[in-house]
């Protein structure tokens, strides 16, 4: 779990240092600046003067002692209830102490904190009155620097406004930065060379550390100013997987860098105090990483997910990880959505819709009388309006379910205070109802509820919690009837959020928090609308001149919680699930046989061949290769016993190729124009072509003649697809037609007749389409790159994407219709959901890719140069590259047990390829 593995790596790194102290006992926004070796001085001058040995901690806002013996307190005191400092026994006082020469700090004041007595942690105990309290310092010459910081930040405490506070601790802080610089020494190797370096504070929950970063040629520093908790943080470039730019106090000043492909834990979080800073230091990083490591979008992610390669959980972590979501910040703690609503019954029944959530709906509408009482306040509210007083995600949410494992961020927050035992994180149930019913609880949950750690739901470390109003002590939590331990719970939890029904509707919870119902007129119709400052760009905090409105506003932003930064404008894809699949079936008849164990063991076995073949397509090889034609090859169709060929060319001839014999068996001329594409009719009697002179031929190969002539067109014919005795033809002309034709088994002697059904309009002309396997959808690709996706049974456009930036190449449906597949001579090769049109993978070439041929999943494609090339679409990289043809691939075919592969080329040449495996 994200915040508990955070929470383990500080205890480590305090394990390091020896200390009790952390920086969660300074106040939020407090700053720890220098310690010094002293002890606390007790009853000076009386037969009962102790002397505690101890760490003097100087903070911006308070001074901390930390007592070497565990059974002693840590003394914290506020500078602002601090009435006097000084050096003891000045103004006569103490004089003969004083003439000893001794290190000695008087610090009077009226309040006093007392923290971990017998290193325990609770909630603090306050002593209020005057009361002195003598520091003596190791090193006596130090006393009156410290005593002068000391005074300078009193003053700082004790002004009037808070804005003016902050002014003058940051003018301090910043002081003490321009005084030192990284030290050089902690270099890892003497040979390393300096890239930049500058000033930075280190992001941990609810607290942040100043310093000095430093980046070389193979290494990141960072080394606070304090030397806590060691004296430098060091990662190594080369182990960096991904690195993120982040929104910290609203600012783009946030760095997060990770040494891990999945782990939400960054290595390090740095806030800088320029904008400038952080973007140099990423682009650094980013040009070091562009060798090393592909870049992640949104996207690609969406089509691992989509394909069974991302679990549910591991897709959220990604979604909350890209929209700024980290655990080292509270008020953008990662979100995930509350699951299940049963938590009464006896047994958990994942097979009943009733058992879950709706996540097509926030939390605050799940309850219909509560959504029409805030409906009902939202309407009569004036500009800005907002439907939800409190966010489903703040610091005070965080800590609330996570107090058990870790209770001193808990005292951090709330001024070293528990929260009421009754309001405490007492009950899965409880809290569930409250989030239904309550007028003020919209939270939803956080990732440690679908994980493996359950210490967050058993008070392991036997915390003093309070007592609730019924009598009974606040311990672990209370788990519903079907839980039979934390950890039975969390694997049903996890089985929750895997399970089919929120596999099938995961999407909708996504649109709400991440996608395009986050915002806007859609937001408004989802009963989704939250406080307008939670929002990325909600507010300019640049704009606010009143240093003290300023800093308020700032703090109740991050106290109240921020909105994900928006991943998706258009509605997110749904997952692919094996309830969805067997719907793409591509007829009645696949259908049908589904039920028969044969067929479906058959089937089975075919797919599992086909799987083969392409988890080994990167060990295609050639097999053989014939010059056949004297331009550039076209189309290739390949009869079912696969042993003829049939190919077209730019020469205008369409050849007939015997794989048996090696030989050219015809060769038939229509006109003296280029023939752009071929396919076979079912029943290998007929082979069609299109041509540039504007027309569609079909020859009939047992006659051996020219069967018949359709001139359907104004301009070129670029290609042609049949299926189900229809035609369907692209034209540079601007149209793709829907042809009707008489059934196949006609013998040649009879002539085609043809009825124009429907005529689909492009804006500019088409270079490219295909099918899905039904027939229903076809996608086309023009000149200017727009792939439209068209339903083939209302002739509209489902969708129309401008996704390249120059002519498509070649488009292709994924065998379950789910993604189509473009790539352009831009280089690009893009993927677009068909359900939704989103565009949910981009991948780059250096060169166009012309044609291809995939399985959803893993693409082989023909490129300008020749080469054949293996792209991983789930991994976003090209994974092998083939040697092939002697100019540009230009078509590609594939036979039906994806176990032979014939490809044509510019250089005029067919290629048999086979899969050695």
């Amino acid at each position: 779990m994200a915040f508990i593995r955070k929470k383990r790596q500080e205890q480590l790194l305090q394990l390091y240092s020896k200390e009790r102290f952390s920086l969660l006992l300074l106040n939020l926004e407090e700053y720890y600046f220098e310690q010094h070796t002293a002890h606390h001085i007790q009853c000076k001058g009386s037969q009962n003067e102790r002397k505690i040995r101890g760490s003097l901690k100087i903070c911006s806002k308070s001074v901390i002692f930390e007592p070497d013996a565990i059974s002693e307190p840590i003394i914290k005191i506020p500078l602002r209830d601090c009435i006097k400092i000084g050096k003891h026994g000045e103004n006569g006082a103490n004089r003969h102490f004083a003439n000893e020469k001794s290190g000695g700090i008087s610090l009077i004041f009226s309040q006093v904190y007392f923290i971990k007595e017998h290193n325990i942690v609770a909630p603090y105990k306050i002593e209020r009155g005057k009361m002195e309290y003598v520091f003596e310092l190791d090193v006596s010459g130090k006393v009156e620097d410290v005593v002068e910081t000391l005074l300078q930040l009193h003053r700082a405490s004790c002004l009037d406004k808070l804005g003016d506070q902050t002014a003058m601790i940051t003018a301090i802080l910043q002081s003490r930065l321009a005084r030192t610089s990284f030290d050089k020494n902690r270099f890892q190797s003497v040979s390393e060379k300096l890239h930049m370096e500058c000033k930075a504070e280190m992001v941990t929950p609810l607290v942040t550390n100043p310093g000095h970063v430093c980046i070389t040629d193979t290494n990141l520093y960072f080394q606070p100013l304090n030397g806590y908790p060691k004296p430098v943080v060091q990662i190594t470039l080369q182990d960096v997987r991904r690195i993120y730019k982040r929104r910290h106090g609203l600012m783009p000043l946030g760095l997060e860098v990770f040494c891990t492909e999945d782990d939400l834990c960054s290595d390090i979080y740095l806030k800088f105090y320029d904008p400038q800073d952080r973007d140099d230091l990423y682009f650094y990083i980013a040009t070091y990483l562009e060798h090393h490591v592909a870049e992640r979008t949104a996207e690609s992610y969406t089509l691992q997910w989509q394909r069974g390669h991302l679990s549910n959980y591991q897709y959220l972590l990604h979604l909350n990880n890209l929209a700024d979501r980290s655990c080292n910040d509270l008020s953008q703690y990662p979100v995930f959505p509350w699951i299940i609503s049963d938590y009464c019954s006896s047994e958990l029944d994942l097979s009943n819709p009733g058992t879950f959530r709706d996540l097509s709906k926030p939390l605050g509408a799940l309850n219909k009388e509560r959504l029409e009482r805030l409906l009902t306040r939202y309407q009569e509210m004036p500009e800005p309006k907002f439907m939800y007083g409190s966010h489903y995600s703040s610091p005070g949410y965080v800590l609330f379910y996570l107090v058990r494992i870790a209770p001193e961020y808990m005292l951090c927050l709330q001024n070293g205070r528990f929260d009421n035992a009754d309001r405490m994180f007492n009950s899965i149930a409880e809290t569930w109802k409250n989030c239904l019913d309550g007028a003020t609880d919209f939270k939803e949950l956080i990732p440690e509820f679908y994980g493996d750690d359950v210490s967050f739901l058993v008070n392991s470390l036997k915390l003093d919690l309070g007592k609730r109003q019924g009598g009974q002590m606040v311990d672990d939590v209370e788990l519903p009837p079907w839980a039979q331990s934390p950890e039975d719970f969390l694997q049903k939890s996890k089985d929750a959020l895997e399970s089919n029904y929120v596999s099938e509707h995961l999407h909708e919870w996504i649109d709400l928090i991440f996608g395009y119902k986050q915002k806007g007129s859609e937001a408004i119709g989802a009963h989704n609308v939250f406080h307008p400052l939670t929002y990325e760009g909600g507010i300019d905090l640049n704009s606010i001149e009143d240093p003290d409105e300023k800093v308020a506003m700032l703090t109740q932003i991050l106290e109240f919680g921020q909105t994900p930064k928006q991943l998706f404008v258009t509605p997110h894809p749904r997952r692919i699930t094996p309830k969805f699949k067997s719907l793409s079936q591509t007829s009645s008849h696949n259908a049908s046989i589904a039920d028969s164990p044969g067929e479906e063991s058959f089937e089975d076995l075919t797919e599992e061949s086909k799987t083969l073949a392409w988890n080994n397509i990167a060990k295609l090889q050639l097999h053989e290769q014939h010059k056949i034609h004297k331009e550039a090859i076209t189309g290739i169709a390949v009869s079912c016993n696969g042993s003829s060929v049939f190919t077209t060319s730019q020469d205008s001839t369409l050849k007939m190729f015997s794989k048996q014999s090696k030989m050219l068996q015809r060769s038939i001329s229509f006109s003296n124009m280029a023939l752009s594409s071929c396919l076979l009719l079912p029943g290998d009697a007929t082979v069609i072509s299109s041509s540039w002179d504007n027309n569609v031929y079909f020859y009939s190969i047992a006659f051996g003649r020219r069967q018949d002539t359709l001139m359907g067109h104004d301009d070129a014919v670029s290609k042609i697809c049949w299926h189900d005795n229809r035609l369907y033809s692209a034209s540079w002309d601007s149209t793709v037609k829907v042809w009707s034709g008489v059934p196949a088994e006609m013998t040649g002697t009879k002539r085609h007749q043809f009825d124009v059904l429907a005529e689909l309009e492009h804006d500019v002309g088409v270079d490219t389409i295909s099918l899905n396997a039904a027939s229903t959808l076809l996608v086309s690709g023009t000149k200017e790159g727009t792939v439209t996706i068209w339903d083939l049974t209302t002739a509209t456009i489902l969708h129309q994407v401008p996704c390249h930036s120059r002519t498509v190449c070649d488009t292709a449906f994924s065998p379950d219709s789910r993604h189509v597949l473009s790539t352009g001579e831009d280089g690009c090769l893009n993927v677009i959901d068909v359900q939704t049109g989103m565009l949910i993978s981009s991948m780059t070439s250096d060169e166009p890719q012309r044609c291809f041929i995939w399985d959803g999943n893993t693409v082989l494609s023909g490129s300008q140069s020749g080469e054949l090339l293996v792209w991983d679409l789930l991994g976003g990289k090209i994974t092998e590259r083939i040697q092939g043809h002697a100019g540009a691939v230009t078509c590609i075919w594939m036979n039906e047990q994806c176990s032979s592969i014939i490809t044509g080329g510019e250089d005029r040449q067919i290629m048999f390829w086979k899969l050695q495996y």
